[in-house]
């Protein structure tokens, strides 16, 4: 069963690419897209990688020491990368920067995606399922958010078609990974606390408020969209 996790990881690939494709097409309503892609992260690290963290690491103190931890770090790493180019004329290099760490946290979280889904098949099929439900569900919207982050920080299209692709298949390789490999509950706990804070640094302080600059209800509506999407996604596959 734990080589079934395979081909399953191959349709959260399709899935990547299709959100990505999306917002490349909406590039040029970008901030709009922002708003949907801002409510899907933070409500992703609230409703779907913190629990499972917590759960997993066992002690709800030591859980949100990690969170606060990742969310510190992202925060340095990205005050560094600004702060080295503040006397840099062309400043949207700490940006171009700052979106390359973005995509990679993203990319990460898809690795570990389908580690899940490779490490859940090897307990047993029901488990497996589930977890593969829920993966696909946002993997869509990882796609959205790989591009729109890249796009938001730099704006260059073939930079955020690149890192769509690694992006995309990094669930299939961390699936490959899962069904060969070992790892325990609590090392993955701490991973998924320390992405928990990283992906409510990046809603919260990069693509929120850039998206309501201009704040509309639509926007609004859009963002509040994103955090009903992912509730209703994790309650239905049980997270």
């Amino acid at each position: 069963m734990p080589l079934l996790a395979i081909p399953l990881a191959g349709l959260t690939v399709l899935a990547t690419l299709l959100g990505g494709r999306i917002a490349l097409r909406l590039s040029h309503t970008l901030p709009t897209v922002i708003a949907l892609s801002g409510g899907v992260v933070v409500a992703v690290a609230l409703f779907e990688v913190l629990p499972e963290g917590i759960e997993n690491v066992g002690d709800p103190s030591t859980s949100t020491t990690l969170v606060a931890a990742g969310f510190l770090a992202f925060f340095f790493a990205e005050r560094a990368l600004v702060l080295h180019h503040r006397d840099n004329p062309a400043e949207a290099q700490a940006h171009h920067h700052v979106g390359l760490l973005g995509a990679l946290g993203l990319s990460i979280h898809s690795f570990v995606d389908g580690l899940g889904i490779g490490l859940a098949f090897g307990l047993d099929s029901t488990t497996g399922f589930l977890v593969f439900i829920a993966v696909i569900s946002h993997d869509f919207a990882d796609g959205l958010n790989t591009v729109s982050f890249v796009l938001s920080q730099s704006g260059d299209r073939r930079q955020a078609v690149r890192w769509l692709k690694i992006d995309a298949f990094a669930p299939l390789l961390g699936a490959v990974v899962g069904s060969f490999a070992s790892v325990s509950d609590q090392t993955l706990g701490y991973m998924l606390c320390l992405y928990a804070g990283f992906f409510l640094y990046m809603g919260a302080t990069d693509l929120l408020p850039e998206a309501h600059a201009h704040a509309s209800w639509r926007k609004v509506g859009l963002t509040a969209s994103g955090f009903a999407f992912v509730f209703v996604i994790t309650r239905v596959a049980g997270i």
